[in-house]
């Protein structure tokens, strides 16, 4: 098998893999009733402060009708509220319950766990090698998406 069809069969694999633990991790943990879309939600509004819809739709690449059923959901589970703008009323503004926050942190932690695993044994120079090769596959998966 030459490199090329190695390197496609590994990214197919651990994109089709990193959702599935993802879905599992989310599932196993204190959060069951929240999907891996939910989580995503959850990760795009942050815990640093309230944001507008548009800009968790733009970051989510996904339209205001899509964030508005997943933000209802979460309103109805208790991980997101809404609030309106004090400069401008009309501006819906949403951010993280405690609840929400809890949820945000563990999914972080997931992460962080994913992250180790894959740089705990690599020295420097590999680090760089890897940053740079998944750079370049975000340039190209931004450029397909544009």
């Amino acid at each position: 098998m030459d490199i090329n069809q190695t390197l496609n069969e590994l990214l197919v694999g651990l994109f089709h893999d990193i959702m599935t633990i993802e879905e599992k991790a989310i599932r196993k943990g204190p959060f069951k009733e929240v999907t891996v879309n939910d989580m995503h939600v959850i990760e795009a509004i942050g815990i640093e402060k309230s944001k507008n819809m548009s800009t968790v739709a733009k970051a989510l690449g996904v339209t205001m009708g899509t964030l508005t059923i997943s933000v209802n959901s979460l309103v109805k589970k208790g991980f997101v509220e809404r609030s309106r703008s004090e400069e401008d009323r009309r501006v819906v503004l949403i951010s993280l319950t405690a609840e929400g926050k809890k949820a945000f942190l563990y999914h972080q932690q997931f992460h962080e766990d994913m992250i180790q695993s894959i740089v705990g044994q690599l020295d420097a120079d590999e680090k760089k090698v890897l940053q740079k090769t998944l750079s370049n596959l975000n340039i190209f998966f931004k450029e397909q998406n544009s």
